[in-house]
């Protein structure tokens, strides 16, 4: 316990429902390799002692008929599998696969590129507008809506700036136009590559108002520190008078822009 309270204090501020199953996932883990450190190290220690070089001693290079040292690394090999598929795999495929109602739920697709974050909201008709990359402009429509689809008329496009709701589910499609990017926002206990020509779900459920970093985990190119967003998570209110506020004219990102310059 005391271990695990200790470790919780160098983890980042949690603000999602399940980011406390990660945290004990994570404190569990660590503190099983610190026993396996440990006992390891005890053991090296012992071999360095008890097999030194002394007068009168010379190494034997028969093979030794104890099978004590074969148990044991069956032993370790089995408590490290015990750990991946007792522990790691079952959170794992729980968190991919028991989304949340998507009628509940907000959902949202982003749209990576160098070197920004494209939030496309489906606007109060819930339905997303559709999308063709030969009307893609980076100053007036970076994930290119299709002007003639009566469904996207009232979709948002939000650049650097994801708004949720506290308490609300938030389903997020993954996809990048460009290169492979990473979605990380730390305090949601989310982080997920974005694969050119693949579109990839995660969700998460804030519980917490206030303003997070979505960062990129990818080196994606010279200004992959630019990858730098944040997200705002607000109550109801909130985000029903963000959403009001909100045109689908964007401002032009600069993806040419070299830092070095």
């Amino acid at each position: 316990m005391l271990a695990s309270e200790l470790l919780a204090q160098w983890m980042p501020i949690n603000a999602s429902r399940h980011g406390h199953q990660v945290d004990n996932l994570i404190n569990v883990i660590h503190v099983f390799m610190a026993v396996l450190f440990v006992g390891w190290g005890i053991f090296f220690v012992y071999c360095l002692t008890r097999f030194r070089a002394r007068p009168g001693r010379r190494a034997n290079p028969e093979l030794i008929s104890a099978k004590g040292s074969k148990y044991a690394e069956i032993g370790v090999a089995v408590f490290e599998a015990v750990l991946l598929l007792g522990f790691s795999m079952p959170a794992w495929a729980a968190y991919k696969n028991d989304f949340p109602d998507k009628e509940k739920a907000l959902q949202v697709r982003v749209v990576a590129q160098q070197f920004a974050w494209n939030f496309h909201y489906p606007g109060p008709d819930g339905v997303f507008g559709k999308t063709d990359y030969k009307y893609n402009d980076e100053t007036s429509n970076p994930i290119g809506l299709d002007p003639s689809d009566p469904a996207g008329k009232d979709d948002v496009v939000s650049i650097n700036n994801l708004y949720v709701e506290k308490d609300r589910p938030v389903i997020l499609l993954l996809s990048s136009k460009d290169v492979i990017h990473c979605f990380w926002v730390p305090a949601m206990r989310v982080k997920q590559d974005v694969v050119p020509g693949m579109a990839i779900p995660i969700w998460f459920e804030p519980v917490e108002t206030g303003e997070y970093d979505i960062t990129c985990a990818q080196l994606c190119g010279n200004n992959h520190f630019k990858m730098a967003g944040r997200c705002h998570v607000v109550d109801r209110k909130g985000f029903e008078d963000w959403m009001k506020r909100q045109k689908l004219t964007v401002e032009p990102i600069d993806a040419e822009e070299d830092f070095r310059e």
